[in-house]
């Protein structure tokens, strides 16, 4: 059972860690035990947007990650159930529907994707070297490795593209005429390629989450009535026998937020604090949809949102608090670092508490 549909279920699937909005199935990005990660962005294409209930591209995320053991193999789960089932419905917990298309991010230790979609309709384009960044628009243009079977076909019928010359997904299936989030979007995906460059050849994770911090290019949003709900960095290395650390916020805004390590390992500790909470008769599952609200904020969330309050009320004890914060995150990239060197050899049952460690630390620093 997926958010708004029911579709054949996989014989086996892997464990998964996911950050997601709490009332629906899918996710916005998350990590499996094999080491593959996936995020999505929303687009608006030249396809009609889909009015009837489908997959959302968070389910796709989600099925990906449970049926991938690659980021190649969570691709080709992905566009084969796109293809099959179309993706469509609101992507928001709000009476008036909110709906979009999808854009991709997907890596494992070997390999990086970006796939792109409008519709049934995809691009995907293997990153083989340096960074890659998406924003909310379609970014592949003629490097195009992988695509649907009858793209061009689309693409010559609607007169979007002639046929002649070379082709180029962006331009043939962007909107001839952008909305204004459009634009917004491409100066944010013009400054995460600008930042990203700055630091070729040496992008480590603190880079990373400096960037997703960055407030200036519209990267970290704090405005027009959004947030940026939730945050991710992944360390993938190259060597199988090193564990993969994936870094959550668990909380919106990374400014002011503190990124925790997460390990797979055997006999994982639950952490509750941050399950959102569950109810009987969800306003998202009733028909018609999404008639009430009700509060689904976990445990850290009411706790770190309190914390922000006082940020903003009192500047120099906001400071302090965000100082022993920015503490508690470097002593988690520390032992990371060590880990990864090999100058440290943690007990599973270290790595199993890991992350409930650091989210209990870091509620004791909110009481």
């Amino acid at each position: 059972q997926c958010t708004y549909l029911e579709i054949e279920q996989a014989e086996r699937t892997h464990a998964v860690v996911l950050s997601r909005p709490a009332w629906l199935w899918g996710a916005e990005m998350g990590a499996n035990e094999h080491g593959v990660c996936v995020g999505n962005e929303g687009v608006w294409t030249r396809e009609p947007l889909g009015e009837g209930e489908a997959l959302l591209g968070m389910d796709l995320v989600r099925l990906g990650l449970e049926r991938g053991s690659s980021a190649r193999e969570a691709l080709e789960v992905m566009v084969a159930l796109l293809e099959r089932y179309g993706q469509g419905g609101s992507c928001k917990e709000e009476p008036v529907p909110f709906v979009y298309h999808n854009t991709f991010l997907l890596a494992d230790r070997t390999e990086a994707w970006v796939l792109e979609t409008a519709g049934r309709y995809w691009a995907a384009q293997q990153i083989r070297e340096g960074s890659r960044n998406i924003s909310n628009q379609l970014s592949i243009g003629k490097e195009i490795t992988a695509e649907h079977a009858e793209l061009r076909q689309r693409a010559r019928s609607q007169g979007w593209w002639s046929g002649e010359g070379e082709f180029s997904f962006a331009e043939a299936f962007s909107l001839t005429h952008q909305p204004a989030r459009m634009e917004a979007a491409k100066a944010r995906y013009r400054a995460g390629q600008e930042l990203l460059r700055q630091h070729a050849g040496h992008i480590t994770a603190e880079t990373i989450m400096a960037i997703l911090r960055d407030k200036a290019s519209g990267i970290c949003v704090d405005s027009e009535g959004f947030r940026t709900a939730g945050s991710m960095v992944s360390v993938l290395p190259r060597d199988p026998a090193l564990p993969c650390v994936h870094f959550f916020t668990a909380t919106p805004d990374p400014s002011r937020s503190v990124f925790k390590p997460f390990i797979f390992v055997a006999n994982l500790k639950p952490t509750p604090q941050v399950r959102s909470p569950t109810f009987p008769d969800d306003p998202a599952k009733q028909i018609p949809r999404f008639q009430r609200t009700v509060d689904r904020r976990h445990q850290l969330y009411r706790r770190h949102q309190a914390a922000l309050e006082l940020m903003e009320r009192d500047q120099e004890q906001g400071q302090k608090l965000l100082q022993t914060l920015r503490e508690l995150e470097q002593q988690g990239l520390e032992g990371m670092n060590a880990l990864l060197e090999g100058t440290v050899t943690p007990h599973p049952e270290e790595l199993a508490d890991l992350f409930f460690d650091c989210v209990e630390t870091e509620m004791k620093f909110y009481t």
